[in-house]
């Protein structure tokens, strides 16, 4: 059973989203994208200043399994990307919602968030 904690907002595509106390959202793929994925070998995130709209991708994380786009579950701006995946993008399978975050986005709505999925229902989507 995959890990989904009760604190994020997901996306029907296995991102998930964190609202940080300065208004921005922490944005990764879930548990269950990670082990559906396999072994993580390349994490493609965009450069800081790119604007997004929901849905749109934003990037593409390769396994030893398959290439999977990565799309973004709200309209916003990158802020702050997490570099330390171009050398361990294997971090996303070992802390998909600590250290293997990807990118941080200030959102075009600020409420923008409250749209995804929560918890249980991504629970329900995953089951």
């Amino acid at each position: 059973m995959s890990n989904i904690p009760a604190d994020l907002r997901y996306a029907k595509s296995h991102e998930w989203a964190r609202a940080e106390t300065d208004g921005t959202l922490t944005i990764g793929i879930t548990d269950y994208a990670q082990n559906s994925l396999g072994d993580i070998t390349y994490v493609q995130v965009p450069k800081v200043g790119a604007a997004f709209k929901a849905g749109e991708a934003f990037g593409v994380v390769e396994s030893v399994k398959a290439a999977s786009d990565l799309y973004m579950p709200v309209a916003g701006t990158v802020v702050a990307v997490n570099g330390a995946l171009d050398a361990a993008p294997e971090t996303v399978n070992k802390a998909p919602y600590g250290d293997g975050w990807m990118l941080r986005l200030k959102p075009a709505d600020a409420g923008a968030a409250k749209s995804l999925l929560d918890a249980p229902a991504y629970a329900k989507l995953t089951a």
